[in-house]
């Protein structure tokens, strides 16, 4: 072996043993980055089970992809950031609990997202602008960004009478409404007591109108209208209430109406861009790991110096 190349190893090999102890010494820097503050209220109706996404060419419920998105959603989120959760039917939130810091709290912050199912809702009503009000209400004092995640699917539908005042907020919202499922209609599952699908809702299983307060037509034209005893008339409603598909023109007015952004829900990759967004970004000094540069300097001085001798010993056998 020529000195040449003894000397061009034994650099290599110091050089490597440099990187790892400068890997060891020196795991973490202080760095400025963006850290989030994010509250995740989860809409549980129960037409967030219908099953219009995918997942390994399997199809899923919208709960089920909002829930894997969001767990996938923490790993990606800097040190220092913090992320609260709560859930939403009728017409009000709940919060489970305030943000938690994500790298000393993931175990239970992701715990907890996989235990959420449809069965925790206390309600089968769904009104999500009174929702969005009772959530944004709730957080007003709170410095976490409000991150609304809904199909915008009402059961009943809302009479447009009594629709939500969003001026009475005092303090602006930040954060966004994150609209879920396709736009496509279909059909809602059925579930018995113990949660087994037992078929899907049919038309007559749902009311399509609200039968709340006055109706918001004139009385001449409702047949049947009587003002105490029959203000929507006698006849029965009809509607498509029994089928479901994301309502993002409706979650678009309320994201207008409150302050807040709106996007859809697609996969993990548009969520993170959306939720990334300067404004609801605060920069912090925070300890960053840079152990990945000293190791892939490490890793390129050992595969200069065996890499050959592998190589050749491979080519020696095949000859």
């Amino acid at each position: 072996m020529s000195k040449p190349l003894k000397d061009y190893r034994i650099g290599c090999l110091l050089a490597a043993l440099i990187a790892m102890l400068a890997l060891f010494i020196y795991p973490n820097k202080q760095q400025k980055t963006p850290t989030y503050n994010y509250t995740f209220i989860i809409d549980i109706t129960r037409s967030m089970n219908a099953l219009d996404y995918q997942q390994d060419n399997q199809a899923i419920s919208r709960l089920q992809f909002v829930k894997h998105t969001l767990r996938e959603l923490l790993r990606d989120l800097p040190c220092q950031s913090k992320v609260g959760l709560g859930l939403f039917t009728e017409r009000r939130s709940t919060l489970l609990f305030e943000p938690l810091e994500v790298c000393s709290a993931y175990t239970e912050i992701d715990k907890t997202l996989s235990k959420i199912d449809w069965r925790m809702a206390w309600a089968a009503d769904s009104n999500i602008a009174k929702g969005l009000l009772s959530t944004l209400e709730m957080l007003q004092k709170n410095d976490s960004s409000v991150i609304f995640i809904t199909d915008g699917q009402e059961a009943p539908p809302v009479n447009p009478n009594y629709q939500a005042d969003f001026s009475a907020l005092t303090a602006p919202a930040k954060g966004m409404i994150i609209g879920v499922g396709g736009l496509q209609a279909v059909p809602i599952p059925k579930f018995d007591s113990q949660g087994r699908q037992t078929g899907f809702y049919s038309h007559d299983d749902v009311p399509h109108r609200s039968s709340f307060g006055q109706s918001n037509l004139d009385p001449a034209q409702i047949k049947g209208y009587n003002a105490r005893n029959a203000p929507f008339g006698s006849e029965a409603a009809t509607g498509n209430e029994h089928l479901t598909a994301l309502q993002e023109t409706y979650l678009e007015k309320l994201g207008a109406e409150s302050g807040l952004a709106y996007a859809r829900l697609t996969d993990l990759k548009n969520l993170s861009r959306a939720l990334k967004n300067p404004k609801l970004a605060t920069e912090k000094i925070v300890q960053t790991d840079i152990r990945r540069q000293p190791a892939l300097l490490a890793l390129l001085m050992l595969s200069l110096v065996y890499l050959p001798r592998i190589y050749k010993s491979h080519r020696f056998f095949w000859t």
